[in-house]
């Protein structure tokens, strides 16, 4: 089946898609949930959710904007984030007081991190593709230096040293206002 099948499936909220889905795109998933949520239980629960997710929001993908892939993938990867923020919270919760301030930034905390954002994609786009894809790897989908290492064909040193250098080269691309 190919992928704009599948696609239209899920569009058109034909059950086989999510199938589909989990045939085609299951392992894909689940290479993404892996190094985020280490309990295996978790990581199955949190590919039903990805699934789930995927099929309320399958409308909102745009080919204009970018690939199904991409898409799938930032999905999957914001799933698996809240699933393990709701995951450490379990155990902390406590009384707030009507005096405890907001977590949410205020209006000019917003404003200041979008801005750092688009400079920092800006400063990605710059970077050749194989360097961009190491620094999505490690910091996007959370991969070990290890699992970066082994799939790539590299000692664990060189993809520290290559981060090493990215992040020197981004943080001047950024007028040091990157942080480790």
């Amino acid at each position: 089946m190919r992928e704009q099948d599948i696609i239209d499936l899920l569009k058109q909220r034909n059950e086989n898609g999510m199938d589909e889905l989990l045939l085609y795109y299951g392992p894909l998933i689940r290479y993404v949930i892996a190094p985020i949520l280490q309990n295996p239980q978790d990581r199955e629960d949190c590919l039903s959710d990805t699934v789930m997710r995927v099929w309320e929001k399958a409308e909102q993908f745009d080919a204009a904007k970018g690939s199904w892939r991409a898409w799938l993938t930032a999905v999957t990867r914001n799933t698996a984030l809240d699933y393990a923020r709701k995951n450490s919270r379990r155990g902390n919760v406590q009384e707030l007081s009507e005096n405890t301030p907001s977590p949410e930034p205020n209006p000019e905390e917003m404003i200041m991190r979008q801005e750092r954002r688009t400079a920092l994609n800006m400063a990605l786009r710059r970077l050749p593709p194989n360097s961009r894809m190491l620094f999505y790897r490690k910091y996007y989908y959370l991969q070990s230096t290890a699992q970066i290492a082994s799939e790539l064909g590299m000692t664990e040193r060189a993809v520290e040293g290559k981060l090493y250098r990215m992040k020197k080269q981004l943080r001047k691309a950024l007028g040091g206002e990157a942080h480790e």
